[in-house]
């Protein structure tokens, strides 16, 4: 059953109509409801192509929050083959929001690092919400190292709210964790590629996105805070979240003119999680094609390329 969004309600009831003539076409053979059917789905296809051509910042957040998008171990389980997942910081516990381990893409050897928010309650409360905590990102960067010392590209999956900002996780170094993940990405001699599949909250996405290529999806959102803390913190109501989504410029199309990102990925129309197949092959062609445009070049290279990067782009950010 499709979880509509809030701007979706007009959407919900057309198609929710036409589901209704189905049903009774199935409990009755003798009435014919497809023709209405029919045209109830283009009027309903016709509305989402129109709500999608022109969404606000806030509502490309909450389409990018939303849960049945696809997220990392959905990925993992349709672009890549030869899965080892690899547990464990060696220092504390495993943390289950972040995945990663070595895998194939099309033959290619790489590693896999990515945020998983889980997708039913059970295993959203297992993976946190996709919210890491200090062994999460002292793991990102034990298999980062693993991937230099080896010369295998990395590739990331980010999809986080931000780091998780609890009790445990500060007395354990939250913050010196998020640096050092940082750090290691910027000290990766193979080639980095970074995916925002959703949100792509605070230094807890930064951490893994340090790379040589970051795209995002369409309707995913990239920033600092979220809007609700920005909100929360510059007009001291998190009820000004629209306002906060529209000063931010965390959309994809905001990101790519300041230089931030380097490319879109389409989304189906309605979001990705709509045609979830569609989107996951769409990253896939993506990250193929990022690896593809390192290919060839020697660590010293990936690395200076990487750094001057990120040094140009507050330059960027001035110009646009």
């Amino acid at each position: 059953m499709t979880q509509y969004l809030d701007f979706e309600k007009p959407l919900s009831e057309i198609e929710g109509k036409a589901e209704e003539l189905r049903a009774m076409g199935r409990a009755d053979e003798k009435v014919d409801v497809e023709k209405e059917a029919a045209a109830l789905d283009a009027k309903a296809g016709e509305m989402l192509a129109n709500l999608y051509r022109g969404l606000t910042p806030w509502q490309k957040a909450q389409v990018a929050r939303h849960g049945e998008r696809p997220h990392c171990k959905d990925y993992i389980d349709a672009l890549f083959t030869d899965w080892t997942p690899l547990a464990g910081d060696r220092n504390f516990a495993d943390d289950h929001a972040v995945m990663g381990g070595l895998a194939r893409l099309d033959g290619r050897s790489v590693v896999v690092i990515g945020h998983e928010k889980g997708h039913d309650t059970r295993t959203r409360l297992e993976r946190n919400f996709g919210m890491a905590r200090p062994e999460g990102y002292r793991k990102a960067i034990r298999l980062m190292e693993m991937a230099d010392r080896f010369s295998l590209p990395v590739v990331t999956l980010i999809d986080t709210p931000g780091a998780y900002p609890g009790k445990g996780a500060e007395e354990r170094g939250q913050s010196e964790a998020i640096a050092r993940s940082t750090q290691a990405c910027l000290r990766l001699g193979t080639p980095l590629v970074s995916v925002v599949v959703g949100e792509g909250g605070s230094g807890g996405a930064v951490a893994f996105a340090t790379a040589n290529r970051v795209a995002m999806l369409q309707h995913s959102i990239y920033s600092v805070i979220s809007p609700e803390g920005c909100a929360s913190i510059l007009w001291k109501d998190a009820e000004k979240m629209r306002e906060a989504a529209e000063a931010l410029r965390l959309t994809a199309q905001d990101l790519l003119k300041l230089g931030v990102i380097d490319r879109i990925i389409p989304e189906p129309t309605g979001g990705a999680h709509r045609d979830r197949a569609a989107a996951i092959a769409s990253v896939g062609s993506a990250i193929e094609a990022m690896l593809g445009e390192l290919d060839g070049m020697a660590p010293e290279a990936i690395r200076a390329a990487r750094r001057t990067k990120f040094i140009e782009m507050g330059a960027q950010g001035l110009a646009a």
